[in-house]
């Protein structure tokens, strides 16, 4: 059983903490009852950087997705931990990058042997420790032994379809009917039609939220099978877009996401739930000038890991907001916990940061490693920091902590980012300034400087100087990262 520790605590003393209108987290701290928020997290598979109105697409309509971002924050820069399925699962559950949990290579298949280990506390689980009603509502795809399966990582419901529906996976399945459809552990239909699914899931979210007891919060999420092939629609969205299935398989999505806003303001709980709408991985390139990103899913360019996120919300969420800090998958597990007022255990080591000061709009930047600034802002500060001779002073334990390191669909560590930077590994170090080439079109001239060599005096060689420092720094958070992840 996981975190025997906390079932012990929450036994002994949680009548006290029911009087004092408290609840217990993992290690006995306290989450405090008062305005914690519900969470719903949409995630939408294999959505592009550009495929939303708000992030440029003119071939479809997405005005209630919209309505979000303008009504709460868009990030610019938000990555995915993986360009690839299972890795980046597994780093939004667990707040980690997926090569910390062992489940950073390719997707995981009906015969895969290895999830999300038993003793790694995922977000569902903090929460449901916390006191929250828990559910896991659409494709999972992160192991499917019993002890992966979502009622034993944190969810109390489970509504969907364990697996994608390609040919690799429905294979597996062919003898008993089909690809099953699942409602906590019992079959409730097979080989449903891609088609239905975004109306089903939003059908039982809609459902599972009215259920629930009024004075329980909860934590939803909801990971769309849409839009990963095969793709499907209902039929009143064929043809609706001007980007034939795939178009408009995001404007029915659309229309499911305002589903579900309509639901949380008939029930009077808006002003209480905090809903994020994020993508899994990248899809493509942009399609005209104004959409430089190049690259598409399985790939280390923007285009693989870049793509939508959105925080809307109560009232504490800043309104019309464009972030454009460096964020990624990992940070929603500190962030959620922060504004749900969940202090995360002692012992949890952790990748993401602690967002929440921004989304509440107390700093534009991403937000110091200070408790005095959030619930969960010190937790960064666990994992492993020691520089030697070499690089010590090259660059700061700060930047290193809020560097992305991008990987690959097989795992390889394939680039890093820190602030505007991008140094790509592969085949040979090649540094981007993506503030200005987000396109990663041109490599900077950063040749390696000659023994003796005077600071120029040119500006150009200047610049060209500056690189060769920004790619040391770089180069020495690789060293530090490989060192860590190894521990």
């Amino acid at each position: 059983m996981k975190r025997l520790l906390f079932v012990l605590l929450l036994t002994g003393i949680a009548g006290l903490f029911a009087l004092t209108g408290c609840s217990l987290d993992r290690q006995g701290g306290v989450a405090v009852e008062a305005e914690r928020p519900n969470v719903i997290f949409i995630f939408v598979d294999d959505q592009g950087y550009y495929d939303l109105g708000c992030y440029g697409a003119t071939e479809v309509e997405t005005p209630r997705i919209d309505a979000l971002a303008q009504n709460g924050v868009r990030f610019t820069d938000y990555y995915a931990a993986a360009p690839i399925c299972s890795p980046s699962r597994t780093a939004l559950l667990t707040g980690c990058y997926p090569r910390r949990t062992g489940n950073g290579i390719w997707v995981h298949r009906p015969d895969a042997e290895h999830g999300i280990a038993p003793e790694r506390l995922t977000i569902a689980e903090l929460f449901k420790n916390a006191g929250y009603a828990t559910a896991c509502i659409g494709k999972w795809h992160l192991g499917f032994e019993e002890k992966y399966l979502p009622r034993n990582q944190g969810f109390d419901h489970y509504f969907g379809i364990l697996h994608n529906l390609d040919s690799y996976e429905v294979v597996h399945f062919e003898e008993q009917g089909g690809m099953p459809l699942l409602r906590n552990g019992k079959v409730v239909g097979r080989n449903t039609e891609p088609g239905a699914l975004t109306k089903l899931y939003t059908d039982e979210a809609i459902t599972w939220i009215e259920a629930r007891k009024s004075s329980e919060p909860f934590f939803l999420y909801l990971p769309h099978t849409m839009l990963h092939t095969p793709m499907g629609v209902s039929p009143e969205f064929k043809g609706s877009s001007k980007w034939g299935l795939y178009g408009d398989a995001i404007q029915e999505i659309d229309f499911n996401v305002g589903r579900i806003v309509d639901a949380l303001e008939r029930l009077g709980i808006d002003d209480e739930t905090i809903l994020m709408y994020v993508s899994d991985n990248g899809r493509g390139p942009g399609r005209n000038k104004q959409q430089p990103i190049r690259g598409s899913k399985l790939t280390t360019y923007e285009g693989g890991l870049r793509v939508p996120c959105i925080a809307y919300g109560p009232p504490s969420i800043r309104k019309g907001f464009k972030a454009k800090v460096v964020a990624h998958a990992m940070d929603w597990y500190p962030t959620l916990a922060s504004l749900a007022g969940i202090s995360i255990p002692e012992d949890v080591i952790l990748d993401g940061r602690d967002l929440s000061s921004l989304l509440e709009g107390k700093t534009d930047a991403i937000p110091a490693f200070d408790k005095t600034v959030s619930l969960n802002a010190e937790i960064p500060l666990r994992r492993e920091f020691e520089l030697d001779r070499e690089w010590g002073g090259v660059f700061t334990q700060e930047e290193y902590l809020n560097a992305f390191f991008y990987h690959g669909s097989h795992g390889a560590l394939a680039a890093v980012r820190s602030g505007k930077w991008k140094l790509s590994l592969n085949p040979d170090l090649k540094l981007y300034d993506l503030e200005n080439d987000p396109g990663e079109r041109v490599a900077l001239r950063s040749p390696w400087p000659r023994e003796g060599q005077k600071p120029p005096t040119d500006p150009a060689e200047r610049a060209v100087m500056n690189n060769w420092k920004i790619k040391t720094k770089l180069r020495g958070m690789v060293v530090q990262f490989q060192r860590e992840m190894r521990k």
